[in-house]
């Protein structure tokens, strides 16, 4: 099947590419599933709890005060590199990347929706201003000296595994109406932004096929457009190490790492 990537890419100019985790694992960012598409881990927390539990905040913003240094030295992979790579070539007629890590546009680039937002912003749920994760990393570490200190392992976006009290944790306010403040990113039971959506459709009307790359789908959000792809006629490539939720609308499927898959991209050989 790995044969028949490059001609499936070769065969249309306006791919629709749709990342997931998989393409960041090689930068030392953990997946959240196995090949089963099951949860490895406790799945993350939820909008609904974040924004109702003084203590699910405590314990977000600790845990993401040790794992956010990691998470920001992750650096591009060769996945990411080839992605830029096609899009330099002509081919991708939209990035919509299921992670919030930016690194495909630290790759290169540029026709990129985060579906789930960015984890290098803040925002305030009272006033709406955005501000800088690094900036916040500096408040949180004045308000809970020795904090930093703690050892934990590497968590997905950004966090850290890491089980204490964490009830003397001290979450800062917003700097400028003192409202709450969470990462500009969409938590499970919160709704993609409509107009991030809309921009995705549109996209999607323009496109030619549908290259799934790193994603077991399992989440409706991003799930929705390949689902409507089908729908529409496009062919759907994906290439994942396991199951997804789009198998059954499949025109091709490759069950190898990302890199490995996608490396032709890099190799000097041009699609025609």
């Amino acid at each position: 099947m790995v044969a028949e990537l490059p001609e499936f890419i070769a065969r249309h100019r306006r791919l629709l590419v749709v990342t997931g985790a998989g393409c960041s694992t090689d930068s030392g960012i953990p997946d959240y599933r196995d090949a089963d598409g099951q949860w490895k881990r406790t799945p993350p927390v939820t909008f609904q709890a974040f924004m109702g539990e003084a203590a699910t905040r405590q314990r977000y913003w600790a845990r993401s005060l040790l794992g956010w240094p990691r998470f920001g030295l992750a650096r591009p992979n060769t996945t990411h590199h080839a992605l830029a790579a096609l899009e330099a070539d002509g081919r991708v007629e939209l990035l919509l990347t299921q992670n919030v890590d930016c690194l495909h546009q630290r790759a290169g680039s540029q026709t990129v929706i985060d579906l789930h937002g960015r984890l290098d912003r803040v925002r305030c749920m009272a006033c709406e201003a955005r501000s800088s994760r690094e900036r916040l990393q500096v408040r949180l570490l004045a308000a809970n000296p020795g904090w930093d200190r703690l050892d934990a392992g590497m968590a997905p976006d950004g966090d850290a595994d890491l089980e204490t009290d964490f009830s003397a944790f001290q979450v800062p306010d917003c700097e400028h109406c003192g409202g709450l403040l969470k990462p500009d990113v969409v938590f499970f039971g919160e709704n993609v932004p409509r107009e991030r959506v809309a921009a995705v459709q549109a996209h999607l009307q323009q496109s030619d096929a549908v290259l799934v790359v790193g994603s077991s789908l399992m989440v409706y959000s991003g799930f929705r457009f390949v689902d409507a792809a089908a729908k529409a006629g496009l062919p759907i490539a994906a290439v994942n190490l396991g199951r997804t939720r789009a198998d059954h609308l499949l025109s091709l499927k490759v069950q190898m790492p990302c890199a490995q898959a996608l490396g032709f991209l890099l190799d000097g050989t041009k699609t025609q």
